[in-house]
């Protein structure tokens, strides 16, 4: 059943989507999630698909600063052969911004670790599989737009959000 109220953006590879950089997916069964898919509440996006990147594509990280310096133009997103990518990550957070605006998304659980969607945590820039506090570009562009991110660890959280969200309306 199709359902016109609250949407909620979700990672396509946490529902099964083959879209990581590796051609896999980072499927979690989750009650909510099912919940809300029957009800047509779910908004899937790849905001690295979406901003040109193929499947596979080689691992990429925020080298040489933070997210804000990414979206200030003073730090990039390369991939681990050296390929500046952040073009291409800007324009995916910019489309999952505009898909969340008009669907009227104001909640989205997103893959933490990410250089696109890490809410938590994102890797550092080495290569080294070390990661450390931060966002990434799609997360830190949502959130001031008043759409709260969650990672996929905080699933229960978000459903709580969203049933507050709901009885708001």
């Amino acid at each position: 059943m199709k359902h016109k109220g609250k949407k909620i953006l979700v990672s396509g590879c946490l529902f099964g989507a083959r879209v990581r950089y590796d051609g896999g997916d980072n499927w979690v069964f989750h009650p909510f999630l099912i919940k809300m898919l029957n009800q047509g509440r779910l908004v899937l996006v790849c905001p690295e698909v979406s901003g040109g990147l193929p499947i596979p594509r080689v691992p990429a990280e925020i080298i040489d600063g933070e997210v804000k310096d990414v979206l200030a133009g003073k730090a990039k997103i390369k991939d681990r052969d050296g390929r500046d990518v952040t073009a291409e990550f800007l324009k995916g957070a910019e489309n999952t911004l505009q898909i969340a605006m008009s669907s009227g998304a104001k909640l989205a659980i997103l893959k933490d670790g990410s250089p696109s969607c890490g809410s938590i945590s994102i890797y550092d820039g080495t290569f080294s599989d070390k990661k450390k506090s931060g966002q990434g570009v799609t997360s830190a562009l949502l959130e001031p737009h008043g759409i709260k991110v969650f990672d996929e660890k905080a699933i229960d959280q978000a459903a709580e959000y969203f049933r507050r969200l709901k009885n708001q309306s």
